[in-house]
């Protein structure tokens, strides 16, 4: 009798796929089947119970006190605007009167003391982003790369991080990038009360299109909620915008890229000093006001950059999503290089921004947020455990500075000339020509659909796997 099967072979059963579900958590770890999601929690987790034993001093860190600006500064501050007035006689009051919904938050939590109701809001604040980075990596076109930089940037910083309210104005931020590509009204809404919280959130519609449907939504939303705000803030106590003559008026800070003058300077008998103004130390003496005028010319440059960048690429529609994001992240990094002051917190804004950009496939802007990772380790190293050698400018101080400036200046330059090829494009005759923007998606999908709430995904491809205008060598990373 001929066998059923002419090769004379006989069918083997179907491994079962019970024993490998049923493995232990450890096992798992070891052979590669921990969900992503589950050990990025954990990792999430056993660093930030660091962070806040640090605030909490139950863990010393040496150098200065970084909880001094909440359990004094920021409390002080909470004291006056319950009074029914923005704290204008206060030097160190330098934001927007959105910040004072920042600095009332504690009195959601009357059972704790001020310093502690903060840190558990920052908490609240950096386990949404985490859980929002995660859900958006799930998603087809992106990957899990970006919550790993949320979770190793935050650590990075040290306790500062937990000590500011930036964190807060970060996670606004990220969700305004993630709700762009679905929810432009939302993104819209959100752009505004970051602005009105810390203004540099406002560098995120460097990226937004200018025409369609999605235009109109986000850009009305940011018109509508970013004056009905500051109507509000404006009626509600007087003072509100006197935070614009204090950041006018202030100097070189010891940490930004223009002091890098004065610190070497000082070894060649520069007769300045470092005195503290506005909250922070500041070199006073000959050429700082110089130095200080470079500094915001370098910034007006960037933005005129930015400004050029957006002619050239032509995004008056919807562009890719990819672009949107890398285009924010390079914004607010330039921003971050060029200004007067970089305080250690500062580095939480790339961070967010560039971990969004690493959900996304597309992204071209790997290497920039590696380096800004890179960055902020050196900043804590900086602030708050060398402080006083970054202060004194002696050597091992001022070769740690130079060494995190240049980081951060080699992380702007090259997000800015990636954000420059990947969206306009050389022609064999050698002139220039923008990648042509995509569809336009429905602004608002119906409730329940996978989309509704996602972040910027990638653009669809036609077959060949090239998106529309680009070549195979074009797609290659410069």
């Amino acid at each position: 009798m001929a066998s059923p099967h002419p090769s004379g072979a006989r069918p083997t059963a179907r491994p079962s796929t019970a024993p490998a579900l049923r493995r232990r958590p450890v096992e798992r770890l070891r052979s590669g089947r921990l969900p992503v999601g589950r050990l990025q929690l954990l990792c999430w987790a056993a660093t930030r119970a660091v962070l806040l034993l640090c605030v909490l001093k139950v863990l010393v860190v040496p150098g200065p006190d970084v909880t001094s600006d909440v359990a004094v500064i920021y409390r002080n501050w909470a004291e006056v605007l319950r009074s029914g007035s923005f704290p204008v006689g206060d030097v160190t009051w330098q934001y927007p009167p959105g910040a004072a919904l920042a600095v009332l938050s504690p009195g959601l939590l009357p059972f704790l003391s001020y310093p502690h109701a903060f840190f558990a809001l920052l908490l609240a604040a950096d386990a949404a982003v985490l859980a929002l980075l995660v859900r958006t990596g799930r998603r087809p076109g992106h990957r899990p790369a970006g919550a790993w930089v949320w979770i190793a940037g935050v650590a990075l910083l040290g306790p500062t991080g937990y000590a500011r309210y930036d964190l807060m104005v970060t996670a606004v931020a990220v969700a305004a990038l993630c709700a762009a590509a679905r929810r432009p009204r939302l993104s819209g809404a959100l752009i505004a009360c970051g602005a009105l919280l810390k203004v540099w959130p406002v560098l995120l519609l460097c990226g937004a299109p200018l025409r369609g449907r999605r235009a109109r939504a986000l850009w009305g939303a940011a018109a509508v909620c970013g004056a009905a705000l500051t109507l509000g803030c404006a009626l509600a106590a007087p003072g509100a915008f006197a935070f614009l003559t204090a950041q006018r008026d202030r100097g070189t800070e010891v940490e930004s890229l223009g002091a890098l003058v004065f610190h070497g300077a000082r070894h060649l008998g520069w007769p300045g000093e470092v005195v503290l103004r506005y909250g922070s130390l500041e070199f006073v003496g000959p050429l700082v006001p110089e130095v200080s005028a470079v500094a915001t010319a370098l910034t007006a440059a960037a933005l005129g950059w930015l400004l050029w960048w957006r002619l050239r690429a032509g995004l008056r529609t919807a562009p890719r999503p990819a672009v949107w994001c890398d285009a924010a992240f390079t914004a607010v990094l330039l921003a971050t290089v060029t200004s007067r002051v970089i305080s250690p917190q500062y580095l939480l804004w790339p961070v967010g921004l560039g971990a969004v950009c690493l959900t996304v496939r597309a992204s071209r802007q790997t290497l920039p947020v590696l380096l800004v990772l890179a960055a902020t380790g050196l900043t804590c190293w900086e602030f708050p455990l060398w402080f006083d050698r970054v202060v004194a400018s002696d050597g091992p101080g001022l070769t740690l500075l130079l060494l995190r400036d240049a980081l951060l200046v080699w992380a702007a330059l090259l997000a800015a000339r990636r954000l420059w090829r990947t969206t306009v494009r050389r022609t064999a005759d050698g002139t220039e020509e923008a990648d042509g923007p995509v569809p336009e998606p429905d602004p608002e999908p119906a409730p329940g659909e996978e989309g509704a709430d996602a972040a910027p995904s990638a653009a669809p491809q036609p077959p060949g796997g090239h998106a529309p205008g680009h070549s195979p060598v074009r797609s290659a990373r410069s």
